[in-house]
Parts: structure tokens; sequence; C-alpha cells
């Protein structure tokens, strides 16, 4: 059975725990020739373990059995290895439904000398994806005794299994949940897995440069003349059909000419003759490409067919990809020294690793950074991340003990849930900074509802960061400025900062932009203010900033700079010193290194400002710390309040994701799929009394309401729900309803309820849209409290996004929002509710009465619960929700959600 959605939904490339990939995909009928062939290369042995008892030749009619699934109750994936340039499977895992509906069979058998790759691991973990979309939650497998291999994977998988024994066979049973273990160890083996791939092309031993030449200026000639310039440690091979040699080294006329081993190959060869090199590379059994060729996605349909082609010739000999349309990159260690990019340029060796989405700024960012003395552990350009991605990278750059903070400049997003998970993990260990490029407000302006109107690209790129504890620069000078600093010194413990200064004027420019940055300047206590009083010769003020003003010794300058360092009242200390005549500063140097190991120990971070004086790179102090530099206040503060966030990040609560024991999942799904098959609009508004039905199922409160299509109907319902009542247009094209007249208040009768449905009936007529009306909808008119608005937008790259904010017919002018990728924890929607400047008035502002806060939590973490289970949602808005006083909840006044 044939099912090209489900087929190309489910193909993808998997990085095994060796390191070498290979291509996943559901099994068709068309692999009847190719199981026949992969079960003749199985070992007898192979075959008595995973099939027990089968023939040693099977029969066609047999092969189409196993080829043939209804990818629901049946389905498999196939593993793909190319061999000498042909296509083979290697591996099939599969799981059959049983009788009782929501167990299924899983089985898989692997090709002997593919064995012991994790191959089965992944093939439980992705036939537990497509089970679980199909409503199976529990797996058992029969596995001989004996086939302690199979035994280890399920039991490594991370599932609580329950086993049986009996007659030889172990009987495994194990739920599909996704617990916490599952996700840590699903984790763990994708990082070793990753590192594992990377690790051979990042530190190669051995380099292959494809389209190595002697013309001057091409592209092929400056990569060949980067890695043989910068000194790399291993063997390099040019490879060109032109030219006996380049750059007087013996060349080769095919990668398959060399007799030693390849680790890397540098492909640099017009796009259309990349894919037989890379078969070449293939067949070699090179590690990874760096395909710096362009011509590929870049270029349209037809260049990003040949990309598709790329990878999986790649994919299918395990190869990694870099690029293509790519820069390359370059590994700063000693012991490797290699230059894999055509750009001249040698950065010096430090602990910062960049990974760049753009060739032509990472170019500039190399110059820039040589120019301040900042060095690199590695720098990657990724060009079309055809696979290799800052993902990828993360994972490198976190077992890497040579990198200590980690740059990003995007563009774009790899997958944003793996992307935020990656992230959030290597942040709690390492920094990580990034500016983001390629962002809009355009898409809003066609956005249908209140909610996509306010979540803008930009916003939500925001909110993807601060989940993924990325700290988000806006230029490349902020970036190095604050990544020197966290790359040398202490994450600063608080926002407590203490400015020691020779001049009035930086001094106050330096607390005006911490008052600004959100830092805190404290009063020195009686007791630092003695101390300073007794060093100090001079009649000056003794406050925070401190004045030594431009008569100051340097020993006075140091005794200052040390009282302040072991001053506990502070967090980080910004040194800011102008040089009178262009003179003192190696006695503030001095003082600076005497003083940082004090500082140091205390842990505070210290920030050197010698003002004007951009030429100054900072003080090496030794082989892991210095004191960064900078040339004016202004950069010194922002660095900090950046080193100040990451460590407020590093330091807040993560929460956990709750679970509501009265949400009915699987009626919510089953709601949601009759609302979708019930109509073939797409988008779709979900019709009021289904709406209400499924804000029900998820526990969310709403008013007493009914729907009325005329004026009796209106004035009998408003009746049976007691007055007051309010009264809103029901329309599926209509938006803004209050715009158009089509809402209510306060309506005391039934006579008034009657009048009011024709009083918005007649202004729709007034404005030619009368037959967009489709009804209206009364409800019980709640008074009291404040409005709020919560909203759920799919961002087409980022996923689905949560709103909070100020509510009601203001929403989209004052802006007053919040938002945070989707899923929610509890520490998730308490910030951002504190987060917007509303909360204040929830709290009880002069006076008035608090709002129940907690009850919006709840609600929050309750629409994320419905978004886990209902991804069709594509819009909706909570507006305005009614926050009543302390103790006594919220009702949802008004709702739309928009499902696809």
């Amino acid at each position: 059975m044939q099912n090209t959605s489900v087929q190309n939904e489910h193909e993808f490339r998997v990085i095994l725990k060796d390191g070498s990939t290979s291509i996943f995909r559901p099994i068709t009928t068309d692999d009847v020739d190719a199981w026949l062939e992969f079960y003749h290369n199985l070992s007898d042995r192979t075959k008595f373990l995973r099939l027990h008892h089968m023939p040693k030749q099977m029969a066609r009619e047999d092969a189409l059995r196993y080829c043939t699934v209804d990818y629901k109750n049946s389905f498999a994936f196939v593993a793909e290895a190319i061999e000498e340039g042909r296509k083979r499977i290697v591996a099939v895992g599969r799981y059959n439904r049983l009788p009782e509906g929501t167990t299924a069979e899983v089985a898989f058998v692997i090709e002997d000398k593919y064995q012991e790759k994790g191959i089965g691991t992944k093939f439980i973990e992705w036939l537990a994806i497509v089970a679980r979309e199909n409503d199976i939650d529990t797996f058992e497998a029969y596995v001989m005794q004996e086939n302690t291999m199979m035994l280890s994977v399920f039991q490594g998988y991370g599932f609580h299994m329950k086993r049986e024994i009996r007659d030889n066979i172990v009987h495994i049973t194990f739920p599909l949940t996704k617990t916490p273990e599952v996700v840590k160890k699903k984790d763990e083996r994708a990082l070793t897995a990753t590192y594992n791939s990377l690790v051979s092309i990042i530190s190669p031993r051995s380099v292959a440069v494809i389209g190595a030449s002697n013309r001057k200026g091409s592209i092929g000639q400056l990569v060949f003349q980067s890695v043989m310039q910068n000194g790399f440690s291993g063997i390099v091979y040019p490879v060109t059909p032109t030219s006996k040699a380049v750059m007087s080294v013996k060349a080769y006329h095919s990668v398959l000419d060399i007799q030693g081993e390849i680790d890397l190959a540098i492909i640099v060869v017009p796009a259309s003759q990349v894919l037989q090199v890379a078969d070449e590379c293939g067949r070699k059994k090179v590690k990874g490409v760096i395909v710096i060729s362009d011509g590929f996605r870049e270029r349209g349909p037809d260049g990003a067919a040949l990309e598709k082609s790329l990878r999986e010739t790649a994919f299918g000999y395990g190869m990694r990809i870099i690029g293509p349309n790519c820069m390359g990159f370059i590994n700063t260690d000693p012991k490797i020294s290699l230059n894999a990019t055509f750009a001249l340029i040698s950065p010096l060796h430090g602990n910062m690793a960049f990974i760049s989405q753009s060739g032509a700024l990472g170019l500039g960012i190399l110059q820039f950074a040589k120019k301040l003395d900042i060095g690199f552990s590695n720098f990657m350009s990724v060009g079309n991340r055809a696979d290799i991605a800052s993902t990828d990278m993360l994972q490198y750059w976190e077992k890497d003990p040579a990198t200590r903070v980690i740059l990003l400049y995007l563009e774009s997003f790899d997958n944003t849930d793996k992307f935020s998970r990656i992230s959030k993990r290597v942040s709690m260990k390492k920094p990580i900074l990034a500016i983001k490029g390629g962002t809009s407000d355009a898409g809003s302006r066609a956005a249908m509802s209140h909610t996509g109107a306010l979540a803008t690209s930009d916003i939500v790129s925001d909110a993807l960061f601060h989940q993924a504890g990325i700290i988000r620069v806006n230029s490349i000078e902020n970036l190095f400025h604050s990544a020197r600093l966290l790359a040398s010194q202490p994450v600063p413990r608080g926002r407590r900062v203490a400015i020691l200064t020779n001049g009035g004027g930086p001094g106050t420019v330096a607390a005006d932009s911490c008052s600004y940055n959100g830092l805190i300047l404290p009063q020195l206590s009686g007791e630092t203010n003695e101390r300073l009083k007794s060093v100090i010769t001079r009649d000056i003020g003794i406050n925070n900033p401190l004045d030594l003003t431009a008569g100051i010794s340097a020993k006075e300058f140091e005794t200052s700079l040390k009282i302040l360092a072991g001053d506990p009242d502070n967090d980080a200390l910004i040194i800011i010193y102008v040089p009178p005549a262009g003179e003192g500063i190696d006695e503030i140097e001095n003082a600076i290194r005497n003083v940082a190991p004090l500082a140091a120990e205390k842990g505070k971070p210290m920030l050197a400002c010698f003002v004007g004086q951009t030429d100054i790179k900072g003080k090496h102090l030794s082989e892991k710390q210095s004191v960064p530099y900078y040339p004016f206040p202004e950069d010194a503060v922002i660095a900090l309040t950046n080193a100040v966030r990451y460590g407020e990040m590093v330091r807040e609560d993560r929460g956990i994701i709750p679970v509501f024991p009265d949400i009915d999942t699987k009626a919510g799904k089953g709601l949601a799929k009759s609302i979708l098959t019930g109509s073939a609009e797409r988008p779709l508004w979900v019709p009021n009394k289904e709406m209400n039905e499924l804000l029900g199922i998820y526990g969310i409160k709403t008013p007493r309401t009914g729907q009325a299509e005329t004026a009796s109907e209106a004035g009998a319902i408003a009746e049976k729900i007691g007055f007051p009542v309010v009264m809103k247009l029901v329309s599926s094209t209509i938006t803004h309803k209050s715009d158009v007249g089509g809402v209510i208040l306060d309506i005391k009768s039934r006579e008034e309820a009657e009048a009011s449905f024709n009083r918005i009936r007649d202004s729709l007529d007034r404005i030619g849209r009368g037959h967009e009306m489709q009804g209206v909808m009364i409800q019980e008119m709640i008074k009291d409290g404040s409005e709020i608005i919560i909203g759920v937008k799919e961002d087409p790259s980022l996923g689905h996004v949560i709103m909070f904010g100020l509510g009601g017919i203001y929403a989209e002018l004052l802006k007053d929002t919040s938002v945070h990728l989707h899923p929610l924890r509890d520490s998730d929607a308490r910030e951002m509710i504190n987060s917007v400047k509303m909360v204040e008035i929830l709290k009880g502002y002069r006076g008035a009465t608090p709002m129940d806060m907690q009850s919006l939590e709840e609600l929050l973490l309750r629409i994320s619960a419905m978004v886990e289970d209902i991804p069709q949602i594509t819009e909706m808005d909570l507006n305005p929700v009614k926050v009543l006083p302390l103790g006594q909840g919220y009702c949802v006044v008004d709702a739309r959600i928009m499902v696809k």
C-alpha cells in the first residue's frame, strides 16, 4: 500500500552513535526486491535471533507481505545505505497493532555489519513517534533470551519495561509516554552521536581539496592556499584533473586515486560536478565534506533538487555535509591549525566559537575580531545548511573543552523545538549570544486576529531566544563586547554595580546607562565609606559612582579599587579612566592587574574603560583570565547587562509542565477532528457551539451562553440566561465585531434583547455586510474585573506562540504584551504575567482590588495543554478575559479559534 504523503513526511536522516549517518524512510511495496536482497545478506545467526525459524530462502509473495503496511495500524521503516554507488536496505523496523487497539508489537532486524551502530534504538524512537500519532500507547516485543544485544536496546531506551520469560522467550511490554527519563536518554544519545559525527571533520587528520587550482584568485586556489598557509598539522591532498601539482604539492586526478584515508573533503567544483565528486568521496569512505560551491537551493527549484540529491548521496554513504554555498570553517587549535575557507585571514586562537549563516558577514567578522585582538576556538559558515546547522554545532561545542562562549549569527532557525531544547541545555554550561537578521513586521499586517497583529516575527524571535537561554544582542560590536566579558570574567551574581572613575562626566554617563539597563548602583556602606576615607588624601565626596577626580595617584586608585573589590555590597566593578593628556594608562593597568585576583576570588567581573582609547585591547592576566577594555562607558555597561541577564537565566527556576487530570485529551482531539472533517474550508474558524464545547473540555471558564438566529430566539435565550446580558455578532468573516456595531452591552429585558438583535442586523445592512451575519451570541454579562487578552499564533518557522497582555479594544493600540513559545511551564506562565506593565493593576495599583493572578497562570497552562493536544490550532484569541477579584478566578468573555 502506497502513501506518498506519509512517505515524504517520515523520510529523514539519522545520526548513528558512531557518527555515521543513514536514511530512514517508510517501507513501500516497491521494496520487494531490495527486501529479498537484504534478507539474503543476513547471517544465519541473525535470522535465527531476529526472525526465529524463518527459511533460508524467502519467496517473493512473503517479501511482498513484509513490504505491505497501512501506515497506521502497521508501519515499517527501512534504513538505507549506499555501497559502491548503489542504495541498499540494511535494516528494517516495524510495528503491528494488536487486536486490543492501543498496543502494538515492535520488532527490528539489522544486517550484521551495521549492528551496534544504534539503528535499533533509532527505530524504536521513530516508531514510537508514529505510533503515538496513531493512538498507540504501548509497545510489546518478543525477544529470545540469548539475544542480549536486542534486549540491551530496549533496556537502554528509557521506558519503564515489564519483562516476562517463558520457554527462552522474553516478553517485553513498555508504555510510549515521553517521560523525563526517555527524553534525557534520547538527548544523551543525540549528543554523543552528533559529537562523534563532527569530531573527525572539525579535527581531521587528512584533508582533500577537490577543485584545488593554480589559477590566481580562484576559489580553488584560495582554499588550498588557506589550508597550506595556516600550517595544517595533517596531510593535505590537492585534487584536480588539470594539474600535476598545486603550489608544489602533488595533485591527484580523483579522490579515489589517493592511497591514504581521508577524513575531510573540501569541494570547490562547479555545481554540476558536485554529485559525482560526492559519490567518489562516499566510495572513498570520507567522513565529511565541505561544499563551498554555490548553485544549489539559493538558485531556485533546480538547485534545490540538486541539493536534495547531494544530501541523499552523502547520507547514504554515512557522510556529513557543511554547506553547500558556504565559506567553510576554521579550527584554531594549535594541534590542528586548519583554515578550510577561502579567507586568507588567520584568526587568533581563543575560547569563543562562532557560527554564521552568512559567508559575507563571516568574512567581515574575522577581520573585525582580529582588529579587536579577539580569538576563536572554531569559526563556521554553514551556508544552505543541507545538513550541519547551528543545533549540531551547539552540541559539539557543548563537549568541546576549548570553547567557553558561543556566538551565533542567524537569519532563520532549524527545527525550533530541537534548537530551543539544545540551546537551553548548552546555555546552562556555556553562554550563547546571538544576532538575528531577517526580522520583519510585514507578516503581521496580514494577520487575521489581535494575536496575529501583536505577535510579530521579531517579538517571537525574542521569545525563542529567551526560552532557549540565549542572550540576543543588536550589533556585531555589542556581540564581541559582551562575549569578551563572558569569555574572561566570572558571571555576575546580581545587578549591583560599583563604578570607580577619575572623571565625573564619564561616571555620570555610566550611572545613567546602568539605570536605563536595569543595573543597580547601591550606596556605599558606612564601613566601606570609612575605609575609603582613610586611603584618599583629598577632600572628595564618597559616593557610587566614586569619582576620585583627575589628581588621583595610581596608589590611591589601586587601594580604592581593592576596597570596592572586597565590598560584599556589589556584584561587579566598572573602572573608568580618562588619561590626563593621554598618560597614566600603564599605572592604572598595573592597578587592575594587582586587584584582579581579589575580584576573581570574590566572583566579581571587572570591566575597564579607558575613555576614547579604541586601540587598547584588554589586559591578559593569565591563560584563562583577562580584563576586557572598552572605549566608552556605555559599551562596558551593555556588556555587563548581558552578562547579568545570562547569570539570571542560568539561576532561574525552570519549572514544570503540569498535568490537569480533569482534561479529557481524547475528547479534545476527537472534537477537533470532527470540526475539521465537517468542513472543507481551510483555514476554518471554529463555530461558536463547538468552540465553547472545546473550551469546556479543557476546563476553561466561560459565561453562560446561547446562540440565536432570530430576534425572538435572542429574547428567549436572554431571558433563560438571566439579565443583564451581552449580545455579540456571530460571523466567520468579521473579526472586530465592535467596529461594525456588533457588540451590545447591559441588555436588561427580553424586549431590549429582541431590539438589540435588529439593531445589529440593521447596522450591518447599512454598510452592505448584512449577508455576513450568521446570528448572535448571548452571554451573561460579567461586570467586574480587569480585561486581559490571551492568544495563540502559529509562526511559520517557530511553531506555536502564546501571548498574554492588556485586553479589550485597546489591545493592539497599547501593545502591552508578552509572548512565549509553546509549551509553557508553570514558571513561564508566571513570568509572562509579571513581565507586562499592567501587572501592577492586577496586583491592586494604588489601593485597587487585587485580581486573581493565580487563576490566570492556570488559564495559560490549560491553553498550552490544548495546543499540545490539538496542533491544528493556528490562531486563537481570548479577548477579553475578565480577571475577577482575588479568589474568584476569571471568565473568558469572547473567544475565536482558527484551525487548519
